[in-house]
C-alpha cells in the first residue's frame, strides 16, 4: 500500500522497520478526481502530498485571471504549498488534480512528530528541499535569461513524461509564454 512512497524514502535514507511502520502510521490515503481541488488559495495548507498515482498541479491567478502553472506533480513526486504548510498561513496557490490522483497525506503535526521520533526525516526533508530549491533556482534564471525555445527544449528534456499528460495551455503557463507561442514552436521542432 505504501511501496511507491516507501522506494522515494529509501533512495535517501536508510529506515528500520520499526521506523517505516511508524512513518507510514502518519500518512493517509486520499482519491483526488480529475479538477478536485486538494488545495484553494487562501485556505491553509494542512497537508503536504506525495503522490502514488495521477497528475497533479500547484498555480496562482493573477489579477487579471491568468493562472500561472508553479509545478507539475506525476508519480512519486511531492506537491503542496510549502509556505502555507509551514507557517500556517493562508495559501499563495491552488492544487487541483489534472488526472484521477491518489496522493499520500502527512499533516503539520504528524511531520513535526516525524521528525522529533525519527530524526532521520530532517534529513530527507532538506535532501527534498535542496533539490527544490535548485530546480526553482534553474527555472528563475532560465526565465530571465533563456529564449522560449530553450525553456521549452529543458522542459521536454526534464520532463518527458509530462508532455503527453499536460493540456499544452498550461505547459504554456509553466514556461511563462502563450500558448500560441508554444503551438508555434512546437510546429517549428516538428519541420
Amino acid at each position: 500500500m505504501y511501496e511507491r512512497m516507501l522506494d522515494n524514502v529509501r533512495r535517501r535514507i536508510d529506515l528500520n522497520p520499526e521506523e517505516e511502520a511508524f512513518f507510514c502510521s502518519l500518512l493517509h490515503r486520499r482519491t483526488v478526481r480529475k479538477r478536485q481541488f486538494l488545495l484553494q488559495e487562501g485556505d491553509v495548507c494542512r497537508y503536504e502530498y506525495f503522490v502514488d498515482s495521477g497528475c497533479l498541479r500547484a498555480y496562482t491567478i493573477d489579477a487579471k485571471g491568468a493562472e500561472h502553472v508553479l509545478q507539475f506533480a506525476v508519480e512519486d513526486w511531492w506537491i503542496g504549498d510549502m509556505n502555507s504548510f509551514i507557517t500556517q498561513s493562508p495559501a499563495r496557490l491552488a492544487i487541483d488534480a489534472l488526472e484521477d490522483s491518489e496522493v499520500l497525506c502527512m499533516d503539520k503535526a504528524s511531520w513535526d512528530l516525524l521528525f522529533e521520533r525519527v530524526p532521520k526525516f530532517e534529513r530527507f526533508f532538506r535532501i527534498l528541499l535542496q533539490r527544490a530549491f535548485i530546480t526553482l533556482q534553474e527555472r528563475v534564471v532560465s526565465a530571465m535569461s533563456d529564449t522560449a525555445e530553450e525553456r521549452y527544449r529543458q522542459f521536454r528534456e526534464r520532463y518527458p513524461q509530462l508532455e503527453q499528460r499536460v493540456p499544452q495551455r498550461q505547459i504554456a503557463s509553466y514556461l511563462g509564454i502563450t500558448p500560441e507561442s508554444l503551438s508555434r514552436i512546437r510546429k517549428q521542432r516538428m519541420k
